[in-house]
């Protein structure tokens, strides 16, 4: 993983899944309806690190993926949250200047050790040939949900602010680049290898908007963390930046990009792989699905991006219904890639 991540290629490329840990997961079922609410296996460093090494076990990826969640940044600033069964993460929606002094960073760090906990515990626990990831969300897709106070289908409360009081929500931001850079950097120092950076809801917001919400605040990030730790590599996932995926690899300073279900591989591979490592992008459904359908996108992927920098992963999370026999078919065509046919 590092080293395609460094630049090179390599006999068959690394590989993880995005919410390779989670609900899809039988042992992951058993252990949830143990552990109470979602938020307390995230902040319990015990069961974190039992959900992180449970696909390990099934599959050997090349990287474990911390398990938490992105929306433990709103929360240690301040702002109530709550997993819905059925419904999803629930705020006290932040709209204004004013909201904002709701918010505090004086226990920040306090209220994530549990996460910063977990991350030593697996830095010793993963197999040493596993690559260790950190992550945060990207300060724009942690705003849509602090001010929308849910997941939304408009994003028009975060829009109205942000296009009515760029200076206000600019603020909101600004905190944002902060903690967020920071949080990626305690992770680091307590053991990270790479961290990636999530932005769920970058292809909401039209060009110019993007630019201005989505590549600057990452590219700020990312400034931050390389002036503490510049050997990190730190991987973004603009998901649903389309066309501009360009513009985010090169005005972001990330180093390597993640991408989403809609991007072809082959524009990828001439328009991104030349400048950086790409990660990516099976249909999560695909793999949901499986046989052939599953073995032919795959390869199809593996075919067209696995002669430069390259990390296989979907272009999504994992979903709920996947079966694990799916995942695992997926990890051996994997595997076997330089030994096709």
């Amino acid at each position: 993983m590092l080293a395609a991540l460094a630049g090179e290629v390599r006999q068959r490329p690394p590989f993880w899944l995005m919410r390779q840990a989670g609900r899809y997961l039988p042992e992951y079922r058993e252990l949830r309806a143990k552990a109470g609410s979602f938020l307390d296996m995230c902040y319990n460093p015990d069961h974190a690190v039992e959900v992180t090494l449970q696909p390990l076990r099934r599959y050997d990826m090349d990287a474990a993926i911390l398990f938490s969640d992105i929306l433990v940044v709103p929360h240690a600033l301040g702002q109530p949250l709550a997993f819905l069964e059925g419904e999803g993460p629930k705020l006290d929606p932040v709209r204004s200047v004013e909201d904002l002094e709701r918010l505090s960073r004086d226990r920040f760090h306090e209220r994530l050790e549990p996460v910063y906990e977990t991350v030593r515990r697996l830095s010793s626990a993963i197999p040493a040939h596993t690559t260790l990831i950190g992550f945060a969300g990207a300060p724009w897709t942690i705003a849509c949900y602090m001010v929308e106070g849910a997941g939304s289908k408009e994003y028009a409360h975060v829009k109205r602010w942000a296009y009515g009081d760029p200076a206000g929500f600019g603020a909101l931001m600004d905190l944002l680049v902060e903690v967020t850079a920071d949080y990626l950097c305690t992770q680091i120092e307590a053991g990270a290898e790479v961290v990636q950076l999530f932005d769920s809801w970058a292809g909401v917001l039209p060009a110019g908007e993007f630019r201005c919400w989505v590549i600057e605040p990452t590219r700020r990030i990312v400034d931050r963390i390389k002036a503490r730790h510049p050997a990190i590599p730190v991987i973004g996932f603009p998901r649903g930046a389309g066309l501009s995926y360009e513009e985010y690899v090169t005005g972001s300073g990330v180093d390597a990009v993640g991408l989403d279900t809609t991007v072809p591989v082959a524009w990828a591979a001439g328009n991104l792989q030349s400048r950086l490592p790409v990660q990516g992008n099976l249909d999560p459904i695909m793999l949901a699905a499986g046989g052939e359908a599953l073995r032919t996108a795959a390869s199809e992927i593996l075919e067209t991006l696995a002669g430069k920098p390259f990390v296989f992963n979907l272009g999504h999370g994992v979903i709920q219904t996947t079966p694990p026999d799916h995942v695992a078919e997926l990890a051996r065509l994997i595997k076997d890639w330089p030994n096709r046919g």
